[in-house]
C-alpha cells in the first residue's frame, strides 16, 4: 500500500474517532468517494482488508488506524 494512501487511511480514521469515539467502526468503503475512480486502488485496499487480514465488513477504527500505521 503506497504512503499517500496510508495517510489518508489514518487520516479518516482519526476524523471517525474523533467525531464519534474509539468505538466507532469502518469498513473499507469509508476510504473512497461513492463514485470510484480507481478500482484498481480499490481492490488493493480490499485483498489487504479481506485477503491478506481477514477483517470483518465492519472493523474498529483504532485498530484499522493501528494496522495501517505499524505497516513497512
Amino acid at each position: 500500500m503506497n504512503t499517500e494512501l496510508r495517510r489518508k487511511i489514518i487520516a479518516i480514521c482519526e476524523a471517525k474517532i474523533a467525531a464519534k469515539g474509539t468505538r466507532v467502526g469502518l469498513s473499507f468503503y469509508a476510504f473512497f468517494a461513492n463514485k470510484n475512480s480507481n478500482p484498481a486502488l480499490l481492490m488493493e485496499v480490499a485483498e489487504w482488508w479481506i485477503k491478506t487480514h481477514q477483517l470483518d465488513h465492519f472493523e474498529k477504527a483504532v485498530k484499522i488506524k493501528q494496522m495501517v500505521e505499524t505497516m513497512e
